[in-house]
């Protein structure tokens, strides 16, 4: 028991840290926006489409990463993302064009980010967890929000110091070198043959009954969990995708700019892993609704240091948009996994996770359009509360959802 204990645990850190990588990479593409900028005079929604790009393709990716995932198995899925990333990286510190930065930083930057992140890691650790799976998606989701404080300020340290070419192939060098570990060490069959118990368990379950994702399309619950994902993206990345550039062009340090998004994405780190908790606790109802209460409070903080820069408004907003940051994600990919149970569950999860990404996309976007149309950050802003409302919505409205235990 203890042996099998220890490789699950392995298993998730495992997770934990290709995911980290996979997401907190690309999110490092906003310390880049203002020297592109400066340098080529792009305008924002052009810079803002590149992560656009890398959003909508990871999300178009999910459905396809589980079915390969299946098919090929880890080694194979994890391996070629890491490849795309580095290779992306590399290629970037050499490039000049704005549709190249399209291809390696938006497109193939978010396939290598797809294939290295939630859907792969929660079919992986569904083969070894079961009564705490809740709780190991939790901390692979807080993955993201350390790879923020861990990437974000040391990709701003390089360009700052030796610039944005100089800092994008160091990103890629130093992935290229983890490849081979992920090909050659990792002992992937032991991994992805799953626990002894749950193995059994499976092969007692597949009887070719259950859901399927056309049985799951045509269920209330499903469309809740997928609005949820999309307006909650949409709402958070209209903020996080100019949050660096937004808090420099409110007076402060890039250093200081860099280092408050990392620590906003640090604070996530606990209210993701402690969502689970909270939710058996308080109800998954009032627990995603106190989190979107809090994130509209820090959304309300950033209007208002738009007029009025602060240290104290800076912090406030940190700390309380910090601490409500991912705590919706593990929660909606519980319910999902719990509600679809069954040998689909890889499917269904991929096309309701896609939703996420296909949200944080729009949102990055119409974060950078509507800065262009109005000068300001202020409208963008206004539009995301709205998006967080719509969010916040079906966990009240759709009763299959407003009731789940």
């Amino acid at each position: 028991m203890a042996k099998h204990t220890r490789t699950a645990l392995t298993v998730l850190a495992l997770c934990f840290g290709l995911n980290m990588l996979g997401r907190a990479m690309g999110d490092t593409y906003t310390v880049y926006l203002r020297p592109l900028e400066e340098q080529f005079g792009w305008s924002r929604s052009e810079l803002t489409g590149v992560y656009s790009v890398f959003l909508l393709v990871g999300g178009f990716a999910s459905p396809l990463v589980g079915l390969l995932f299946d098919r090929v198995g880890p080694q194979a899925v994890y391996g070629v993302g890491v490849a795309c990333l580095g290779a992306a990286f590399l290629l970037a510190g050499s490039i000049s064009r704005l549709w190249e930065f399209y291809v390696l930083v938006g497109a193939l930057v978010g396939l290598g980010s797809g294939l290295n992140g939630m859907v792969p890691a929660s079919a992986l650790l569904s083969r070894w967890f079961r009564t705490r799976l809740s709780t190991a998606l939790g901390v692979t989701f807080s993955a993201i929000g350390m790879g923020a404080i861990t990437f974000i300020p040391l990709a701003q340290f390089l360009v700052s110091h030796w610039g944005w070419r100089t800092a994008y192939r160091v990103q890629g060098g130093f992935l290229l070198a983890v490849l081979p570990l992920v090909l050659f060490v990792v002992p992937w069959r032991r991994f992805f043959a799953g626990h002894p118990e749950h193995r059994a368990d499976a092969r007692q379950a597949d009887d070719g009954t259950g859901w399927t994702l056309g049985v799951a399309l045509r269920t209330p619950i499903y469309w809740g969990l997928a609005q949820a994902f999309f307006f909650t993206a949409t709402g958070m990345f209209v903020v996080m995708a100019q949050a660096v550039v937004f808090f420099i062009d409110s007076g402060f340090s890039p250093l200081v700019a860099a280092t408050a998004y990392g620590f906003t994405g640090m604070l996530s780190v606990i209210s993701v892993t402690s969502s689970g908790m909270l939710s058996d606790r308080f109800g998954h109802r009032q627990t995603v609704t106190a989190s979107y209460v809090g994130t509209t409070t820090g959304i309300v903080l950033l209007i208002v240091l738009a007029g009025r820069p602060a240290t104290s408004l800076l912090v406030a907003y940190v700390l309380i948009f910090g601490l409500c940051q991912g705590m919706r994600g593990p929660i909606i990919s519980s319910i999902c996994t719990r509600q679809f149970a069954g040998r689909s569950v890889g499917t269904i999860y991929g096309t309701v996770f896609a939703t996420n990404a296909l949200g944080a996309a729009f949102g990055s976007f119409m974060g950078g359009v509507l800065h262009d149309l109005t000068g300001g950050y202020r409208v963008g802003f206004a539009f995301a509360l709205c998006a967080i409302a719509l969010a916040c919505a079906p966990f009240w409205t759709v009763a299959a959802l407003r009731n789940f235990r």
